[in-house]
């Protein structure tokens, strides 16, 4: 049976169900994730001495994670309201240089091309073969040099792919103009307080590496065929990990159900955990393994 089947067996009323939104779920998720962010801000505003620089890396995951509400809303499934799912994507695009219009194209690309050579956009980097790449990819160098470089382009009209359509390319290089302007201002602000620098830029820095280790684990080191349910990992990990990446590792369940909303994966998860191929048993374990494969 491959995902294709599984959907194919889902009587209507289970998928209808599954695929509902919820403006209460979402705000809810959202809560905790600025509780979150809220706690850690604290603790580098409060903490003594030198000690408050423990939290600029909790502080830092938090931000990166808002990546998964990012991803979530470029399904149109965190909230049943599609001008929040718009409105809070495009936050989360500005907080992590990940223009929102732009990424959608790219992730929906993803989606319909996962795994497969020369279709899905996110095989075009280079996968991390030896010890050494691995150590430079996952200090998140890499992906804010792209990311800069993209926005570059993407303010001057170019590096526009083929997957984004022709009536969507204005509205991704607008965007991307607005946020080029807003981080200019944001380096204005620089010259009179250097609360951005404590609160954001040098978080997101420290927190980056932490979600290229969560990322490698959704598809990689898997074979390049179109079966879901071979080419994406499910992975087990802590409460409050998962609810950092809006339930997020539970990735073969949304790469077969895409349209279901974050706070329903569980229940995809029940229907079809005797089928699930790939899981790994933490992002530890995955790492190991990982690394012992580059040795």
């Amino acid at each position: 049976m491959d995902h294709r089947d599984f959907v194919a067996g889902l009587d209507v009323e289970t998928r209808t169900a599954l695929t509902t939104r919820s403006d209460a779920a979402g705000f809810w998720q959202l809560g905790f994730h600025l509780l979150f962010l809220g706690v850690t801000g604290l603790g580098i505003a409060l903490l003594p001495g030198p000690w408050w620089l423990l939290a600029l890396v909790p502080h830092g995951i938090g931000l990166v994670f808002l990546f998964t509400l990012e991803h979530e809303a470029t399904h149109k499934t965190p909230f049943a309201s599609e001008g929040w799912n718009e409105a809070v994507g495009r936050v989360c695009g500005f907080v992590l240089l990940l223009p929102f219009n732009w990424f959608r194209y790219f992730h929906l690309a993803h989606h319909r091309w996962t795994n497969l050579p020369g279709l899905d956009p996110e095989l075009e980097g280079a996968s991390p073969v030896t010890l050494w790449q691995w150590a430079v990819h996952v200090s998140g160098v890499p992906y804010w040099i792209s990311q800069g470089r993209l926005l570059g382009q993407l303010v001057q009209g170019r590096g526009l792919a083929s997957y984004i359509p022709f009536n969507a390319r204005a509205r991704v290089v607008v965007e991307a103009r607005w946020m080029a302007a807003g981080y200019a201002a944001v380096a204005l602000s620089l010259w009179v307080t250097p609360v951005m620098v404590w609160y954001w830029l040098l978080p997101v820095v420290l927190g980056q590496p932490f979600l290229r280790l969560y990322l490698l684990a959704e598809h990689g080191d898997l074979p390049f065929v179109a079966d879901m349910f071979r080419n994406t990992r499910t992975t087990f990990t802590t409460p409050l990990l998962r609810r950092l990446a809006w339930n997020m590792p539970y990735h073969i369940e949304h790469h077969v159900m895409p349209a279901v909303p974050f706070h329903q994966l569980p229940k995809v998860h029940g229907l079809m955990r005797a089928r699930l191929q790939v899981t790994a048993a933490g992002y530890v374990a995955f790492t190991k393994g990982y690394l012992a494969r580059r040795r």
